[in-house]
């Protein structure tokens, strides 16, 4: 059966973040969206502003590409700027933001409203990881890698393979913390 969006287009859906790392629960939504849409866009953020960051943009989008490689409909991108403005070049007219609690409702909430007044043509679907997945975030999984903890429960295979080697190198370098700017 094949799909498409209105007016006879792809539908299209950007999954924007940093995923530093990607975690099972980003992976479940991207599995489940892959179903929903023709094209699944994985935009990762060029730039963080969350502290601890991990990974590098170049190393973010390495990993994200390993993880989605068997699936078709998938793309990983990096991403300056806007929000919208990358939707827009990619012609999609959906962004997919996850939410793992209610805490996470008020900022999602925000930035809904501020990319709807930028551009009205863009919807947010807001989508929950299972259960099981629920707790898990980055900056949780970052705070386990940085005191070498087992973190294979939380993200990938493939992402787990970049903890590993960032824990090596990171000890190899003679780095206290495995993380660069430490944790909060």
């Amino acid at each position: 059966m094949e799909r498409t969006g209105s007016r006879g287009r792809d539908s299209v859906i950007v999954y924007p973040g940093t995923f530093d790392p990607m975690t099972l629960g980003h992976y479940d939504l991207i599995l489940r969206v892959c179903g929903l849409f023709d094209r699944v866009i994985i935009a990762i953020a060029a730039t963080s502003v969350k502290a601890g960051a991990m990974f590098s943009c170049a190393e973010r989008v390495e990993m994200a590409r390993e993880v989605v490689q068997d699936l078709d409909n998938v793309e990983v991108e990096p991403m300056n700027g806007l929000l919208v403005d990358f939707v827009r070049r990619h012609e999609a007219r959906v962004v997919l933001r996850g939410l793992r609690a209610y805490s996470d409702f008020e900022n999602e909430f925000q930035m809904a409203l501020t990319n709807r007044k930028l551009a009205p043509e863009i919807e947010t679907l807001f989508m929950m990881p299972k259960e099981e997945h629920s707790y898990v975030s980055s900056s949780t999984v970052r705070e386990v890698a940085r005191f070498a903890g087992d973190t294979s429960l939380f993200v990938p295979p493939a992402v787990q393979r970049h903890i590993e080697r960032h824990v090596v190198v990171s000890r190899l370098n003679g780095c206290a913390e495995v993380s660069r700017g430490g944790m909060r």
